[in-house]
């Protein structure tokens, strides 16, 4: 059975008709073209599929794009200002936070979330607001560190 949804991403609503049991990471890559957010481990366990719904940030892939009806998500694509960077992309970008890139977008939208609620994270908290998404390339050195600098651009920019 099919079903006729909206979705708010990235601030500008979409309709799209779905089967009931079409995974909002697949809605979002094949259906609406948005192919920033990976699909890893399709158990929830990786992160890779994170993305932000209505500002937390949810695992992608276990949740069906029916049950975010008239719901607001937030992908990669929608996190850095227009002809630009986020303050958490620009980190990962000079702390090379990053590799093969294919965790990245899952940890960028996990970071976002993390920092708007905890300006200033704590070591401990860095790596417990990380412990829900994998990177099989680092040592998840650079990653803490990202967030750290991501967190003093955020302040600068206030």
């Amino acid at each position: 059975m099919e079903h006729e949804i909206t979705l708010v991403v990235n601030g500008t609503a979409r309709r799209v008709t779905v089967p009931a049991r079409r995974l909002l990471s697949d809605c979002l890559r094949h259906d609406l073209g948005l192919t920033g957010t990976h699909v890893g481990c399709e158990h929830g366990v990786c992160g890779c599929c994170t993305v932000l719904l209505d500002g937390e940030p949810v695992r992608s892939c276990l949740t069906f794009a029916v049950t975010v009806d008239g719901r607001d998500i937030t992908t990669v694509e929608g996190l850095a200002p227009a002809g630009g960077l986020s303050a958490v992309q620009r980190a990962f970008a000079e702390c090379h936070a990053l590799q093969c890139g294919f965790c990245t977008p899952g940890f960028l939208c996990t970071v976002t979330a993390l920092l708007r609620d905890n300006p200033a994270p704590t070591d401990e908290e860095v790596l417990e607001g990380l412990s829900g998404n994998l990177c099989r390339c680092t040592g998840y050195q650079n990653i803490a560190k990202a967030v750290h600098r991501a967190a003093e651009l955020l302040a600068e920019e206030s």
